[in-house]
Parts: structure tokens; sequence; C-alpha cells
């Protein structure tokens, strides 16, 4: 028996690993007088990511399906005002349900419009991201809006269980589901089928169409629970939510092993890479870098990233 050489698969992963741990042990030593290996830095790291995790997840399914989705970022802050709009007056389950259901109705106007009116989804998203932005603007008046419910804030935020931040849990919750999701049953399955190739899934009998509705409108449901997520820790909402969350949720999807165009899809890749940007975040900061060279370093990864996904293997 010879054993099995490893796939390019394999690779990209143990690539995604190494960095990961490079990353790591050079902020480790190079801030080790600044306070990162602390375990207070450690654990803020993992809380901040908590939101972007969630919305990497369902962006996986997303881009497994051949798809892209511009808008989350929107979502994201639409749906949080729009919870803490109605928290004001009403109980708790009322204010999750408005926010979850904003995401929901935001991801399955994406999801319509590309899987039954045959628009592109990057256009389709590009122009939905300038509206769910107006409407979060319009709606709060570019005003914070608090949130003071306390059971909202300690579900979603500040609160824990058995001594475990309720972020890291949803960030656990959605991270298992997710995955089991992809590749343990036969959405999942149907979902790397059609990014693979639609027509080939079409005429084995997926519906496509539907496919595609589903991921956009779990991506918007995502967007809205990671609005909810955000909400809860900051106890308030405000239309820059998510603002700057797309190229970071793009990036870690992307840099932990899921294909740009389509087919190839890791949950757990996702959940390193989120946590490989929000370390790098947090460790240019502390090195004193400027939002600008912040910005310029996260947009060379997502290049290298990119080109590293796109690129053919050699026959």
């Amino acid at each position: 028996m010879f054993a099995r050489s490893p796939s390019r698969s394999d690779l990209q992963g143990l690539i995604v690993y190494a960095g990961f741990v490079l990353i790591f042990l050079f902020f480790a030593v190079t801030l080790a007088d600044k306070g990162f290996l602390t375990s207070r830095n450690l654990s803020n790291i993992v809380l901040q990511t908590a939101p972007a995790t969630v919305m990497a997840v369902s962006l996986v399914f997303v881009l497994s399906a051949g798809e892209i989705d511009l808008s989350f970022g929107a979502i994201v802050a639409l749906a949080a005002l729009v919870a803490a709009m109605v928290l004001r007056d009403q109980p708790l389950i009322l204010g999750v349900a408005a926010g979850i259901g904003t995401g929901v109705l935001a991801g399955a106007v994406n999801g319509a419009l590309v899987a039954y009116a045959l628009l592109p989804s990057f256009l389709v998203t590009l122009a939905t991201m300038g509206l769910f932005a107006g409407l979060a603007r319009q709606i709060s008046d570019l005003q914070s809006i608090p949130v003071t419910n306390a059971a909202f804030t300690g579900f979603f935020g500040s609160g824990d269980l058995f001594g475990i931040p309720s972020l890291i849990l949803w960030t656990a919750g959605v991270v298992g589901i997710g995955h089991l999701l992809l590749r343990q049953t036969r959405f999942g399955a149907h979902v790397l089928a059609t990014g693979d190739n639609a027509r080939a899934a079409l005429v084995s009998g997926i519906r496509v169409a539907r496919v595609r509705l589903a991921v956009l409108v779990l991506s918007g449901a995502c967007a809205g629970l990671a609005g909810l997520l955000y909400a809860g820790r900051l106890q308030a909402a405000r239309y820059t939510l998510g603002e700057a969350d797309l190229m970071t949720v793009i990036a870690a999807v992307i840099v932990g092993g899921t294909a740009l165009n389509g087919g190839k899809g890791t949950i757990l890749g996702a959940l390193i890479g989120s946590l490989m940007m929000g370390m790098l975040n947090n460790g240019l900061i502390l090195m004193g870098l400027s939002v600008s060279w912040q910005m310029m370093i996260k947009g060379l990864i997502v290049l290298a990233a990119v080109a590293i996904s796109l690129r053919e293997p050699q026959r």
C-alpha cells in the first residue's frame, strides 16, 4: 500500500494553520512587553471576533454555492437598529425576532433577485448594500440607540454560562451547526455541487434556485444575529455597526480555505481565518500602527488569499 500524497486542499489547510501559528509567535515575541499574551488580551481577541465569525460561517455557504454577498455588513447595522428600537417598548423575544427577522428579510430580497430574477449576486448585493446602509441611517437619524434591556445584553453580550462568555457560546454554536450542515447534510452537499457546476447540479435534480435563495437567506440571518451580538456587547446600536467587517470577513473565509469560485468550503477554516484576522488587528493596534496601515495590510492579505484560492493546480 502506498501512502496517499497530500492533496492541494490538504496543503492549503496546513498553510492556514501554519500561518496562524507564525503570526501568533511573531506577536508573542515582538509584543511581549505590551500585554499581547495576557489572558485578558487573548480573551478580548476571541470576544471581538465573535460577530465576524458568525458572518464568516454563512459566507462560507454563499461562496461555496458560487455566489457572493457584499451586503451583510449593512444588514448587521439595520438588524441591530431595528432590534434596539423594538426593545424600547417590547419584551426580549420580540426584539430578538425583529433583529433576526430583519436579517432574514434582507437576505430573502437578495436571494429572490439572484435565484429568480437571475441577476448576478455581486451586483445585487452591491446595490442592496447601499440600500440597507441608507435605510439604517434613515431610521436612526444618524444617532445611536441605547439598549437597556439587561436580559438582552446578558444573553447576547456581557453574560456568561458556567463562566463561559455568551459571545463564545454563540460562536461555538454557530460554528458547530454550520460545520455539520455543510459536511453532514444533503443541503450542504447541494451547496457544494451548485458551486462546483451549477448546470450539472441542475441536471442531477438539485433545485439550484432554491439553494441560491437559501444561502443568501442564511447570510442575512447570520448578519442579523451578528447585529444582536454587537448591540448586546456595546449596549447600543448604531448605523456604523458592521461597516468595517466586509473586508475582514471575506479575508477570514478565503484565508481559511473556502474557494472564491465555489465548490469548496470549510467552516473550521473560516473560524481559524477569523481568529487570525482578529489577532492581526489586535497586534497591529498594539504595535501602534495607524488605521491606514492596518487597512493596507489587510488588503494585501486579501489579495494573497484570493491569488491562492484562484490558482489552478499543476497538472
